[in-house]
């Protein structure tokens, strides 16, 4: 990599700090930003003083985008000013509403999707904010930079980055499943093909999981008629990170709250966001199913729920977390005791209790639809202190890496997931203790800086490509 200011810069979506005013001085703060994105980039970026693009939309990011270039204890920040108005198309009706669903296979075809002039109005919005981020990077980017450029939601910019500055390494990362010729058909030509291109056009694509990239490569040979350029990088968790914030007073105080509340009783644990793609429904279908077929288990497990609010603007994510509270209330009602609640549902943020939660669950579920990695089923075997088994879906990124010591599930089988949570509550301590260990060792085998290598060398043309199976466990 090229010395000097900026020589690695860093985009994506949301930025690595949000600002507030500080009501002490009146000047703007930083904070650090909440999310998975950010805990698998920091490392990386800040080990190597990269410099952070991404959207700014509030009033204080902008008073903090006058002065162009902000620098925090975390990393250095760059915003990019983006209209409400233009924003919301961008990302509500585009990213999260088009090629999100797309992507994890969501569409309810015969409502969704409809693509009409309001749609192409929000697509040419889309267009216009990825083209803004290319312009933004250029200012910012001394010649031969290396540019990281993450996720969908920015599919465009690295080919229109790539026209404008044929100096730059740049690669991408595409943190999502990624879907077949066929899903991607439901899609205009026009808009898959831009998609497809802005992506093949600027540089070498990664994925979590050797499936997305095969799929990816599937699209870009049926729609542009030639090969793709990928590499897989699963992303793996801090563990250390993870173990100060489980060795927390915060933690420990929400740890001894849930075993009072679960009083001796078997543990399943899930720690979601609620998206549709999460499966949250199913898996407590399974639960109720399960309670029904073995009488032995009523009044002997708890289920807690930890799925913190997701999309709340859109109509779909508030009608589906409405079905998810009123299925936990009805599994409550249906088998529930004076002295046994079976449903421990909670549906708002609190990072100290997911990870409470984490440490001391019997069995994980994590059976989403589809998913590109899925960092839950690598950070619960991290902290995990029981000696926990992991029921996982087949179609998580991160069954190639975990599946062997894994109770694997067809995510679309709820009679599958009630079986297989039954033999992890039945399962031997032996049998537990070896696989508990097993799991660990793959989840903590890479750690975030390992990961940041690979897209690294990915982009500056020193990486290996894909990953042999071999070399995911």
């Amino acid at each position: 990599m090229d010395s000097g200011a900026n020589a690695l810069i860093v985009v994506s979506n949301r930025g690595p700090v949000s600002f507030e005013w500080d009501p002490a001085n009146g000047r703007l703060r930083a904070k650090r930003a909440a999310g998975g994105l950010v805990n698998t980039l920091g490392p990386g970026a800040r080990r190597h003083g990269a410099l952070w693009l991404a959207a700014s939309t509030s009033e204080t990011d902008k008073q903090a985008s006058k002065a162009a270039l902000l620098a925090d204890e975390l990393v250095r920040f760059w915003p990019v000013p983006v209209s409400h108005e233009r924003y919301h198309a961008y990302y509500d009706v585009i990213s999260n509403q088009t090629l999100w669903f797309c992507l994890h296979g969501l569409w309810d075809t015969p409502r969704r999707p409809r693509f009409d002039r309001h749609w192409w109005s929000a697509w040419s919005s889309y267009r216009e904010v990825n083209e803004l981020f290319a312009t933004e990077i250029d200012r910012a980017a001394p010649r031969g930079a290396t540019v990281l450029v993450q996720d969908y939601q920015l599919a465009l910019t690295p080919s229109m980055l790539a026209r404008r500055r044929p100096d730059l390494r740049i690669s991408s990362f595409i943190h999502t499943p990624w879907c077949s010729p066929g899903e991607l058909s439901s899609l205009p030509d026009e808009a898959a093909s831009e998609v497809l291109a802005g992506l093949a056009d600027g540089g070498p694509v990664g994925f979590h999981s050797p499936r997305w990239a095969a799929a990816f490569d599937d699209c870009v040979k049926a729609v542009l008629g030639r090969a793709a350029a990928t590499y897989v990088a699963p992303a793996a968790v801090d563990a250390g990170d993870l173990k100060k914030v489980a060795a927390s007073e915060e933690c420990e105080m929400e740890r001894v709250a849930l075993d009072e509340a679960v009083a001796g009783r078997k543990l399943i644990v899930r720690v979601d966001r609620m998206e549709l793609s999460k499966n949250i429904l199913r898996g407590f279908w399974a639960y109720d199913e399960l309670l029904e077929t073995r009488p032995d288990l009523r009044g002997h497990v708890v289920f807690a729920a930890l799925v913190y609010p997701s999309r709340v603007g859109l109509a779909e994510y508030q009608a589906y977390s409405q079905e998810v509270l009123s299925l936990a209330a009805v599994i409550n009602a249906r088998w529930g005791t004076p002295d046994w609640t079976p449903v421990l549902l909670h549906a708002e943020d609190n990072y100290p209790r997911s990870i409470a939660a984490l440490r001391s669950y019997d069995v994980l579920l994590v059976n989403p639809l589809r998913d590109g990695l899925n960092l839950v089923a690598k950070e619960g075997p991290s902290i995990n202190e029981r000696d926990g088994s992991l029921v996982l879906s087949r179609q998580a990124g991160a069954w190639l890496e975990l599946g062997d010591y894994a109770l694997g599930v067809n995510p679309f089988d709820v009679s599958q997931t009630a079986e297989a949570l039954g033999r992890a509550l039945d399962s031997s301590p032996e049998r537990r203790s070896v696989d508990a260990g097993c799991l660990r060792r793959v989840a903590e085998m890479r750690t975030p800086l390992d990961w940041f290598d690979d897209l690294l060398n990915a982009a500056c043309g020193s990486g290996s490509g894909r990953y042999p199976p071999e070399q995911l466990h």
